[in-house]
């Protein structure tokens, strides 16, 4: 009888993880396609397209990843590098848009055959890219101040939620506190919206267009994003549970998937750190049924990619504040992760901070675009401090 308690115990838990995963590999990221697509000035089709090849690529990669090594992989697309897309999409054609997500996708193929992912990251210091991802996200969060004004009352309760919802039940995640309470707001001032009447939009092949433009302003920061603050999360998250990944294969696979999702216009599909945290937590149950958490959250996101001609209505209907302030609070522990995470290290607060900086600004000069940019003048300080300390303690001998 306890066996069945126990049984029943960890059914329950991987069942209820599984289902938080998956609500917040749909929620913050379908918001952030949604921006970012009409920031881009994407139709419907399109829209749909992206999305729906996002979120079905991105969910059988991890389902097909966790049935393979029995290890939780969960997740969808990159919703930091979605947020990016936010700003640096703008101008670009869909055609030129796919080009680039098809080229972040070989990148990722190259590196996980290759097996230069630690290579590679070594020369980029993590502060840089934690300042770089704060200084992108900065946008989105404070964006929630005059989009609260505007809805008061939801953005008061988005915030309740966030911040003290976890307290009551620690195994749903803040944002999805936010987005709970949040709604509740809005049905309070502004009732419940009406949503049109749609007919099946399906997902469609787009010819890609590749530019040294797309290659440089676009695919390498989104391959650099998905690998440091989805798959490098995903890893070391899935080590510290007692998981061995196969690392190398995973950076393939999402490679393999994002190349998939970007022929249809996808920005990216790919192993989720956040979700593969979770999934893989002792909140999922016992250590060798955690891997079904996973399948759940994969199923569930191929199911809300399919009904994505649906879910894009609903999206929509809500208030345009609303959806800025669901937005802000679903990056929110992102940027402060990544404001801590950048001025760690003493050394390099300085090379830091100028990345920050230029990120914030949002430079885009000579067609290449700000992550470029600010890692560049990142890198270009610590070059220049490291040439002064040289200087100076050739001067003190």
């Amino acid at each position: 009888m306890a066996r069945i308690k126990g049984g029943a115990a960890t059914r329950a838990q991987w069942l209820l993880t599984g289902c938080v995963s998956a609500l917040l590999a749909c929620t913050g990221g379908a918001i952030m396609i949604v921006q970012a697509a009409g920031a881009a000035g994407l139709g419907k089709a399109e829209l749909i397209s992206w999305f729906t090849s996002a979120y079905v690529a991105g969910g059988f990669l991890n389902i097909l990843l966790t049935l393979r090594y029995k290890i939780p992989f969960a997740g969808a697309h990159s919703i930091t590098a979605t947020a990016f897309l936010g700003t640096a999409a703008v101008g670009m054609s869909y055609p030129q848009l796919a080009g680039a997500f098809v080229m972040s996708g070989l990148l990722l193929m190259l590196l996980g055959l290759s097996g230069w992912f630690g290579k590679f990251l070594a020369l980029l210091p993590k502060p840089l890219i934690d300042a770089l991802l704060a200084g992108l996200l900065l946008t989105y969060v404070a964006a929630m101040v005059p989009a609260s004004v505007e809805l008061p009352i939801a953005g008061l309760l988005a915030g309740a939620g966030y911040f003290f919802g976890p307290r009551l039940i620690k195994s749903l995640p803040p944002a999805l506190w936010a987005l709970l309470l949040g709604g509740v707001g809005v049905w309070l001032q502004n009732g419940l919206p009406d949503l049109p009447s749609t007919t099946y939009i399906a997902p469609f092949i787009v010819v890609p267009v590749f530019s040294w433009d797309g290659l440089l302003s676009l695919a390498f920061p989104l391959a650099l994003l998905i690998l440091t603050n989805d798959l490098a999360v995903a890893s070391t998250s899935l080590r510290s549970h007692d998981f061995r990944p196969p690392v190398n294969r995973m950076i393939t696979g999402s490679g393999v998937a994002s190349v998939v999702a970007g022929m249809f216009g996808g920005s990216s599909a790919n192993v989720g750190g956040l979700m593969s945290a979770l999934c893989s937590s002792p909140e999922s149950g016992a250590h060798g049924e955690r891997y079904k958490a996973a399948l759940v959250s994969s199923l569930i996101v191929v199911g809300f990619g399919a009904a994505a001609w649906k879910v894009v209505d609903v999206i929509g209907a809500l208030p345009e504040a609303f959806v800025v302030i669901l937005t802000g609070f679903s990056l929110l522990g992102l940027f402060i992760r990544g404001i801590k995470n950048a001025f760690v290290d003493k050394e390099l607060r300085i090379p830091a901070f100028i990345t920050f900086v230029i990120a914030v600004l949002h430079v885009h000069v000579l067609g290449i675009a700000t992550p470029v940019w600010a890692l560049l003048g990142g890198l270009a300080a610590m070059w220049m401090i490291k040439k002064m300390r040289t200087r100076a303690h050739i001067h003190t001998k």
